[in-house]
């Protein structure tokens, strides 16, 4: 285990509009705001997107992915973070999404569209160096510290 302890910086507050790209906003708005590292909170609707609920085989690796997609109206509430690979900010956001008695969870990845309005929390850690870096082995892109 490896840790850093940094300070809460600025908190952003953002209201996605019926349509609007979900990934993609966070994403433009840490690379805008140039916030390195942080926290996401998200609650609200969404109607289109792509998941992963998993490996396909336990202990797999690299682990291959289960792939889900998003099709109509579902609630969503979501935790995640945003650390920088390169140039660019990566969101990495685990979701629960429902719709009547159905419930799905898994790691939102693409092509994502809200469904009438969302909300987002992004609060940003100041004085730590982690960074997203991509590991062969696994297929993905890691926490560094």
């Amino acid at each position: 285990m490896n840790y850093q302890v940094g300070e809460q910086g600025r908190v952003v507050v953002v209201r996605f509009e019926d349509d609007d790209k979900i990934l993609e906003g966070l994403q433009e708005i840490a690379k805008k705001e140039n916030i390195r590292a942080g926290v996401i909170f998200v609650l609200g609707g969404i109607k289109q997107g792509r998941f992963v609920v998993g490996p396909e085989k336990d202990d797999e690796m690299p682990p291959k992915p289960m792939w889900r997609d998003i099709t109509e109206s579902n609630e969503m509430v979501a935790s995640g973070t945003v650390f920088w690979q390169g140039d660019e900010p990566k969101i990495h956001l685990h979701c629960a999404f429902g719709k009547r008695d159905d419930v799905k969870m898994g790691c939102l990845r693409e092509d994502t569209k809200t469904f009438l309005v969302l909300e987002a929390i992004i609060m940003e850690i100041r004085n730590v160096n982690a960074v997203r870096e991509y590991d062969p082995s696994k297929k993905l892109s890691l926490l560094k510290l």
